[in-house]
């Protein structure tokens, strides 16, 4: 075996990102990674292709394909034709969807019991102790369980649903994040109605400072279509002197599929944005091209928003726009991935603002 040959550990750490012995022993065994050639004391020997493939291997897992899919993808033959690649993934993926849809009613049940308010707390309890008991009664159907549930629904007629408590039991712990980001991902699970959703976002190059200098400098804000700007608070814009420009202001443009196609056929919308002030604030909720085309004018240096609110709509074009945004060096909020869309855009932005005109001189996100 030559000199250059690395042992187990030496791969480990030439690859880096938290990879461990452990982790390409498992590897082996699903054979994702090739069984090495053996030094004479049964040491395991690797080359400068097992460092690439491994390195793969680790860039498809943190795009977030499982090892399954990664195994497809770096086995299949030159002669396999794509179809064939591709009907396997697809089918791959409809197995996913459906196990997050299983997943997704056990959280829908969970939320049933964990997001209840003090008022239900008593009924919830009882509802807990009684489940205790559902199993001798499965025979005679989910009739009892139906009671159940109807037992701890009868009191929601008796108050008004107090979200705070709810999402108190319900988001993950975000004790390292400032009051104001806090804030920010809670409105966003309210104004989506999906807790998972906060994983999911992302906020960079200190976007809260930059959200509240230049919304205290009165900037101009600019959003992608008219159905975005319907959702956005401009009476505090207006108390903060801060205007609002629609760039796509056709008003039957209602869908992201219609703004996308709109933004492509008219050269003058994206001749309009080459002309926006430095140190606007941009928010994009529906057309990914805006997006795309709003980065392109950032790394040309035609473009210096203060901040950009990014969260179109789409399945290849606006997580490829989002991934632009992340890279640009600006101010940036954003989902990653295929969430968004024109409510969220503008809830990101009311929250802002409104925790500004609530809390000026709050300076919680400093050093988050």
């Amino acid at each position: 075996m030559a000199d250059s040959c690395l042992t187990i550990k030496e791969l480990t750490d030439a690859v880096g990102s938290d990879i461990t012995p452990r982790m390409v022993r498992h590897y082996h065994q699903l054979g994702l990674m090739p069984q090495p050639e053996r030094s004479p004391g049964n040491y395991r020997l690797y080359t400068d292709q097992d460092v690439q493939r491994l390195q793969r291997i680790v860039a498809l897992k943190q795009q977030g394909f499982q090892l399954s899919h990664i195994h497809k993808l770096l086995e299949a033959e030159p002669e396999v034709e794509q179809a064939t690649l591709m009907a396997q993934l697809q089918q791959q993926y409809r197995t996913i969807i459906g196990q997050i849809a299983q997943l997704r009613q056990t959280a829908s049940a969970l939320e049933g019991l964990l997001g209840r308010d003090r008022h239900c707390q008593t009924t919830q309890a009882e509802v807990l102790a009684q489940l205790k008991l559902l199993e001798v009664e499965t025979q005679t159907g989910l009739g009892g369980l139906e009671k159940l549930w109807c037992g701890l629904d009868a009191q929601v007629h008796a108050h008004p649903e107090a979200f705070q408590e709810s999402l108190k039991r319900l988001l993950p712990d975000l004790s390292d994040r400032s009051e104001i980001e806090v804030n920010l991902l809670s409105k966003l699970v309210l104004a989506s109605g999906d807790v998972s959703l906060v994983p999911f976002v992302r906020l960079g190059n200190q976007a809260l400072a930059a959200s509240r200098t230049a919304f205290k400098s009165g900037c101009l804000v600019v959003v992608d279509v008219l159905t975005v700007s319907t959702a956005i608070d401009q009476t505090r814009l207006a108390h903060l002197g801060c205007p609002m420009q629609t760039l796509i202001d056709n008003p039957h443009i209602t869908s992201a599929a219609e703004a996308e196609q709109a933004f492509w056929q008219n050269h003058a919308w994206k001749n309009r944005l080459h002309q926006l002030p430095v140190g606007c604030v941009i928010v994009i909720g529906y057309a990914p091209s805006v997006l795309l085309a709003v980065c392109e004018a950032i790394h040309q240096r035609i473009l210096r928003p203060a901040l950009v609110i990014g969260l179109p709509i789409g399945f290849s074009h606006a997580p490829a726009a989002k991934r632009k945004l992340m890279q640009s060096g600006i101010p940036f909020i954003t989902v990653e991935g295929t969430l968004g869309g024109g409510l969220l855009a503008a809830t990101v932005l009311n929250a802002l603002v409104e925790s500004l005109i609530e809390k000026p001189d709050c300076h919680c996100y400093l050093g988050k």
